[in-house]
């Protein structure tokens, strides 16, 4: 974070623009919006400035910048066009630790004006640091298209209640209720213009609600195969309203980011041979927290019910009488091999798709291997990587092509997302020669040839190939 994102409460504060041109009136007009009081210094001023001068609305020198014009200034914007005076307001200002910001020049500044969104009491403020105000600009023009002029009024109905409401209820009990309204009918009403309507309504929702704390809840959320931009947006809802996240270790720092601030997170995740809470002590974690009267989600990488062991966690929670909801997520086989270029199935290619987890327990893997082994399909293992040995020789033991193709994707989906081709019986060489480390999803099938024919580009960024000569021994 290279600016720390703040609110300034300006009204009535003295604020200084030193500059008089049109980028100084655009400033100029900013703070006026704000409330703040303003001298403007400068040799001379546009037309613009010069009518807000003849208005009274603001306060002018007809000078050069004097270091006497920071004494009790609260904020200083410098839009002169002459770096020299620019470079001096910055390090006066700065010396006196007066936040300043020198327009087109954020190494001189301490401060950014982002591109706004003004909602009043509502707003949006979009800022690149600098390093592109007109993608900061395209990027509030988006949020205007999703973000109505009527959320305003709302944010000031809610806040004319605030007082009754937080006579009632507790703190817990006070939040739940603000999202029901957010989310319900109250707010509708709003956005379709009636107000009114909208007003009586949230009256009759303070009077007549329960103010004990509301029962718990359990989200099984699918996070996804690493890819934030790949989560549902209900899976993104439930994760900003979620008092807790229990999470898994597939689950990208990039998706936590997401949660609601002050949400507590704990990990749970799994490696081979070190689990940081087995699955029953997991389950029963969830049941607790639920009685407690929170709301959990549990965020599971891919999706809860694909060798996800959802559905353990949800036989708990029913038979303990704890209110659930499940999230399908995108699975790992399908974003990897998305990102990838290797189609699942084709009509010429592979008319099924069969998922496998490929985890050993006790050294060995429970597996029929023979239905496997069939002509066009396509077979994708799941943690498979520590077992890679065992599913060669079995595949090929029950009479699989020794050359058919394959492919490894590790860290699917991810800016770090590596593809690394060969065939079956060069799967572990590719894995000790290229050092290939969980998570990794593997694709068997012809489908894998695909990829070079279909010319793809990768999603990813820094997508790196290994290539492997299907002949290697």
């Amino acid at each position: 974070m290279d600016f720390f994102p703040v609110f300034f409460s300006l009204k009535g504060r003295p604020c200084l623009v030193v500059g008089g041109g049109s980028v100084a009136a655009r400033k100029i007009s900013l703070l006026e919006k704000a409330g703040a009081e303003i001298t403007v210094v400068s040799p001379d001023v546009c037309d613009e400035v010069q009518r807000k001068l003849d208005h009274g609305e603001i306060h002018f020198e007809s000078r050069h910048f004097e270091e006497s014009d920071l004494d009790n200034v609260l904020l200083v914007i410098a839009a002169t066009n002459d770096r020299s005076v620019n470079e001096k307001i910055s390090r006066s200002a700065q010396a006196r630790n007066i936040p300043v910001n020198v327009v087109d020049n954020p190494d001189l500044c301490s401060f950014v004006v982002p591109s706004i969104l003004d909602r009043s009491p509502v707003m949006v403020a979009v800022s690149t640091g600098g390093a592109s105000p007109v993608l900061a600009r395209q990027l509030r023009s988006r949020l205007e298209a999703i973000i109505p002029a009527a959320y305003g009024r709302l944010a000031a109905m809610v806040e004319s209640f605030r007082e009754q409401v937080k006579q009632r209820f507790d703190n817990k009990a006070r939040r739940h209720f603000w999202e029901e309204v957010l989310s319900g009918p109250v707010a509708e009403m709003v956005l379709s213009g009636h107000d009114k309507e909208a007003r009586e309504r949230l009256q009759e929702m303070v009077d007549t609600a329960d103010s004990s704390a509301p029962l718990g809840e359990v989200y099984l959320v699918g996070a996804g195969p690493g890819d934030p931009d790949l989560l549902t947006f209900k899976a993104l809802r439930l994760m900003q309203q979620a008092d807790m996240i229990i999470y898994d270790r597939l689950v990208s720092h990039a998706i936590l980011n997401m949660a609601r601030r002050d949400a507590e997170l704990v990990y749970v995740g799994k490696a081979k041979d070190n689990h940081s809470l087995p699955q029953d002590q997991i389950n029963q974690l969830l049941v607790d927290l639920a009685k407690q009267g929170k709301r959990v989600c549990r965020l599971k990488g891919g999706d809860p019910f694909i060798f996800g062991r959802g559905g353990e966690e949800i036989d708990q929670l029913a038979q303990a009488g704890v209110n659930f909801q499940v999230v399908p997520g995108i699975t790992a086989a399908s974003g990897c091999a998305s990102y990838s270029g290797i189609p699942l199935t084709h009509r010429d290619y592979a008319q099924s798709v069969i998922f496998i987890t490929g985890h050993l327990k006790d050294g060995t893997l429970n597996i029929n291997w023979q239905p496997l082994v069939q002509e066009n399909q396509t077979i994708v293992f799941y943690m498979g990587l520590t077992a890679i040995n065992e599913i060669r020789t079995q595949l090929i033991k029950h009479g699989m092509d020794k050359d058919m193709p394959a492919a490894l994707i590790e860290q699917g989906t991810t800016r770090n997302q590596h593809v690394h081709r060969g065939t079956i019986s060069t799967l572990p060489d590719i894995v000790n020669e290229s050092d290939v480390r969980a998570p990794t999803l593997i694709i068997i099938g012809k489908v894998v040839e695909l990829r070079d024919k279909l010319d793809w580009y990768e999603p990813a960024k820094h997508t790196q190939n290994t290539e492997f000569s299907k002949h290697k021994n």
